[in-house]
């Protein structure tokens, strides 16, 4: 095996930081066993709704519940985020197992560009620009696999963020108070959105400080066409520079836990170089 092979052997054998990139809890959002790479089709990627779409149809009582969520988080100061940077620990869980942990560093441009780190001594490098994803590892720099970016920008999309600054406002959204619940024995209320591509979200906020509890989506997986359901549980919100950040972030993937974040920093509004979200900024 020449040089060149042995170095792409390394690169692509399963180890323990493979897993817990494949996990990343916060803003990588793919799953090891399924990681797939291939081109995105029409239901592979979220996409924005065409301007011919159905004008939004908000009922009053989710809109007050919508309102209420995004004065708790920080009102103007949520919304007019421009950037968010927070650091901490993420842990890839397997069969209700930790299967691996690293120190992470993630800075995102709102709406769609990241630049996350993890690692001690050589850190691996995720830059995401909107559709185009890359990996820079010591080896070099590779494209990041489609399902992998797939993920990423559902996660961006659905998560309370990118839903309560962009996808609320979208044409064709159809929101709707859902009633009350218990979420891990916090009182909730419950807030379901249908965007104009179809996709049913649950967004449960606590019924007393009105923050995020946990969000609920599904979507079909474009290679098998079978339903997959995530979820974002939150916890453990901190004020930082007037915006209610959760630092402990898990996510579900069908009901199984698979990876966890916890945060020991976070800010906003950082400057960064145009490039910095590309490789080599």
């Amino acid at each position: 095996m020449d040089k060149r092979k042995a170095v792409a052997s390394r690169r692509w054998a399963p180890t323990s930081w493979q897993c817990v990139l494949a996990t990343l809890c916060f803003l990588v959002i793919a799953h090891c066993p399924i990681l797939r790479a291939q081109a995105p089709g029409p239901e592979s990627e979220p996409k924005s709704a065409p301007p011919s779409a159905l004008p939004s149809r908000v009922d009053p009582k989710a809109q007050e519940l919508l309102d209420q969520t995004i004065g708790a988080l920080g009102g103007p100061a949520f919304l007019q985020a421009k950037s968010q940077t927070t650091r901490g620990r993420i842990f890839a869980i397997s069969e209700g197992v930790t299967a691996g942990f690293a120190p992470f560093e993630s800075t995102v441009e709102f709406p769609d560009k990241r630049r996350f780190s993890y690692g001690k001594d050589k850190p691996v490098i995720l830059f995401n620009d909107g559709e185009r994803g890359w990996e820079l590892d010591r080896y070099g720099l590779i494209g990041q696999p489609a399902e992998q970016i797939r993920r990423w920008r559902i996660a961006t999309r659905y998560g309370y963020e990118g839903l309560l600054r962009q996808l609320i406002h979208e044409p064709g959204v159809l929101a709707q108070a859902g009633g009350s619940d218990f979420i891990d024995n916090l009182p909730v209320r419950i807030v379901e959105i249908t965007d104009a591509q179809q996709v049913h979200v649950k967004l449960f906020v606590h019924a007393v400080k009105h923050l995020p509890v946990r969000i609920d989506y599904r979507l079909p997986n474009p290679q098998t066409g079978e339903w997959e359901e995530f979820a974002e549980v939150y916890g453990d919100f901190r004020d930082f520079q007037g915006i209610q950040t959760p630092m402990h972030v898990t996510r579900y993937l069908n009901g199984d836990r698979y990876s966890e974040v916890y945060r020991n920093s976070a800010e906003y509004n950082t400057a960064h170089p145009a490039n910095y979200f590309t490789p080599g900024g």
